[in-house]
């Protein structure tokens, strides 16, 4: 693989942090971005917005510091499983299109990102946000399924 960093989707699950821990055993030690795509604003902040005076700018970057602050919870994970890894953070609605955004800005030549496991009419009515990463991304990509799953 080249040098470039590879990109490893974090959310604070047991799904991400298993992601890791099997990212690192196959990759060994490399260069990782760890990233947290925050919601753009939900619902209600929208509403706060609206009500309160406060402006979405305002709360758009507290989604951004949150998932930042996640996403580093993840790199200190990464770097424990043997990456030298950073920390970022996005907001985008649906999440996929931040992850695909930040693989192409780094030119990742690998993502990686834990499932879920959903199938069937769950994961239609849930989404699954690793097929649709891997549905739009273009590039290869490590798919970690629950532990046991299988």
């Amino acid at each position: 693989m080249p040098d470039e960093p590879i990109l490893v989707c974090y959310d604070g699950s047991d799904n991400s942090r298993r992601a890791i821990e099997v990212a690192a055993s196959l990759l060994g030690s490399r260069r990782a971005v760890v990233l947290d795509v925050g919601p753009t604003l939900t619902r209600g902040e929208s509403l706060v917005a609206m009500t309160a005076g406060v402006s979405g700018t305002e709360l758009e970057q507290m989604n951004v510091d949150d998932a930042l602050s996640l996403a580093t919870q993840g790199a200190e994970l990464a770097h424990r499983a043997g990456f030298s890894a950073e920390a970022r953070s996005t907001v985008a609605t649906p999440s996929w299109e931040g992850i695909v955004e930040v693989a192409d800005e780094i030119d990742a030549p690998l993502i990686v990102i834990g499932s879920s496991g959903l199938r069937g009419i769950r994961e239609l009515v849930e989404g699954s946000t690793s097929h649709d990463v891997a549905e739009h991304a273009g590039r290869p990509m490590l798919i970690v399924p629950p532990a046991g799953d299988g």
